[in-house]
């Protein structure tokens, strides 16, 4: 026991974890059908991270259809983000043990039957039952998909712009969700912002099924059970912590216990990592400094564009009256960038100037972007005062993202694809969920302090909210200035090395 334990203890601070070094030919990244690979992975992307926000659009028409109460609303959003960011370890580390292939699969028909539940109810518990279903499925297939890309694109040329790519329509689905939430809301029907996953499913299913190799299963599976159980705990508490303080308030003995029991199975999780022959999160994926560094990037990610996206949809349609197909338009311009960024960074800058650089300065142009945006009021002009900022948003998120999510899957092994990009999905959600939580506290705050010093009128309410929405961005910016000095200091300026391909059944 004790040298098993001491031999565990040993392999688990393999900290580079250098799979480019591997020689086994046995094992291959890229295939012919590669880049037809990456539509599929981009299509099943692209309906994760649009239906983030697309459902938020259609969440007023849906309680007025269903009946359901504005406390209870929240639900429809909160029973996804806990079903989505408590599995998703567990889901990484599925699709490493019994193949990324069938996981992907799994998820895509379990994420579109899900979706016609939710399209179909008749009530809100069954909205809500198809919402979890959905989070549920989705942490098999988010993770499933960045790890397929990690594996599939190897070579050290094409990774780059594979990575490029899948991250601008990362980056680009939840404002895509906006867009496309108002325009099916209002040209149909609040269903349709449900059952449009099916087509997107129908489409990378079919995808999935020709293209994408059999993986070699050479080793039994085996599941860490304790650590399943315990890190899924934890990441519950934590986001249902911080969702319920949304409705309640930070001393509320709920949401703080909640919390504060996150945290401690999270170090409860961290110590049973260290004992255990197979751990479910080998430490030695997050303990590499390049890995560790991106991660922290994506959550502080995570924590700045929720900010962006619900507030700034808010100050859009409550403060200078947009409709929702307006607001979701407006923010064309930041999609922009974010693509502009992502497929062009990575093969133009970041072999010029490091991982390190590029998303440091990132976060900074973000950040700026942010900044020029707390000067709204409530007669702004868009191409003027709104787009600008919006084009400065998209550049630094596409840059910081493209090279946060290679950097997070760097040198991985094979094995460890999938736990590793559910690690980065992990980190975006836990991001969220307490950014969510934090300027929801701040804008309330804001809104409040100026109305008691502001003389009782229509107009100073209308002005409260600009100024509660101007202070989320505030905090948004300085979020992104602290990413920015963290992983000046934390992330290594070393070139990105490629994960290990995997062992598959060639076509």
């Amino acid at each position: 026991m004790t040298s098993d334990l001491r031999g565990n203890v040993s392999t688990t601070f393999d900290r580079g974890a250098p799979a480019s070094g591997k020689t086994d030919s046995g094992r291959r990244g890229s295939h012919a059908m590669r880049w037809w690979v990456l539509v599929v992975l981009g299509v099943a992307q692209l309906m994760v991270t649009l239906d983030a926000t697309v459902v938020n659009i259609a969440l007023p028409e849906a309680q007025h259809d269903l009946g359901f109460s504005d406390g209870s609303r929240q639900w429809v959003i909160t029973g996804y983000a806990l079903a989505f960011g408590s599995l998703l370890l567990l889901g990484g580390r599925l699709g490493d043990l019994f193949g990324r292939r069938t996981t992907f699969v799994t998820g895509l028909i379990g994420f579109a039957g899900a979706s016609v539940v939710g399209g179909a109810a008749s009530s809100f518990e069954m909205l809500v039952a198809a919402r979890v279903a959905q989070g549920l499925f989705a942490a098999l297939l988010a993770p499933a998909a960045l790890s397929l890309l990690s594996v599939t694109f190897t070579d050290p040329a094409e990774r780059p712009k594979a990575f490029g790519i899948f991250s601008a329509l990362s980056g680009a689905g939840a404002a895509v969700g906006l867009l496309l939430g108002g325009m099916l809301t209002e040209w149909a029907s609040w269903r349709w912002v449900m059952y449009v996953n099916v087509i997107f499913a129908g489409v990378a299913l079919a995808g999935a099924l020709l293209l994408l190799a059999k993986p070699v299963v050479t080793e039994r599976p085996k599941i860490d059970i304790p650590g399943t159980v315990v890190v899924s705990a934890a990441l519950f508490g934590i986001v249902y912590g911080f969702a319920h303080v949304e409705s309640t308030s930070w001393t509320d003995p709920v949401a703080l216990g909640s919390m504060i029991s996150g945290v401690v199975l999270l170090a409860v999780f961290a110590w049973l990592e260290l004992r255990v022959s197979h751990p479910l999160l080998p430490l030695r994926v997050v303990l590499d400094r390049t890995r560790g560094g991106s991660f922290l990037a994506v959550f502080v990610l995570g924590m700045g564009m929720f900010s962006i996206f619900l507030f700034l949809t808010y100050y859009l349609e409550a403060s200078i009256g947009y409709s929702p197909i307006e607001a979701g338009l407006s923010f064309l311009p930041m999609v922009g960038g974010i693509v502009a960024s992502s497929t062009t960074v990575p093969s133009l800058l970041l072999p010029k100037v490091g991982p390190k650089a590029v998303v440091s300065a990132g976060f900074l142009v973000s950040a700026s972007g942010m900044a020029l945006l707390t000067r709204l009021t409530l007669d702004s002009g868009y191409v003027a005062n709104i787009m600008p900022g919006m084009i400065l948003l998209g550049l630094g998120i596409g840059a910081v993202m493209t090279t946060a999510f290679q950097g997070a899957t760097a040198g991985v092994h094979h094995e460890d694809a999938g736990v590793a990009s559910a690690l980065i999905n992990t980190s975006q959600q836990v991001g969220g969920s307490i950014s969510t939580a934090l300027l929801t506290t701040v804008a309330s705050s804001a809104a409040t302090d100026y109305l008691s010093s502001h003389k009782p009128g229509a107009l100073t309410v209308a002005q409260a909210g600009v100024e509660s929405y101007t202070a989320t961005l505030a905090w948004g910016a300085g979020i992104f200035v602290v990413g920015a000095v963290l992983t000046a200091f934390l992330m290594p300026n070393s070139a990105l090395a490629p994960s290990e391909g995997e062992p598959v059944i060639a076509h």
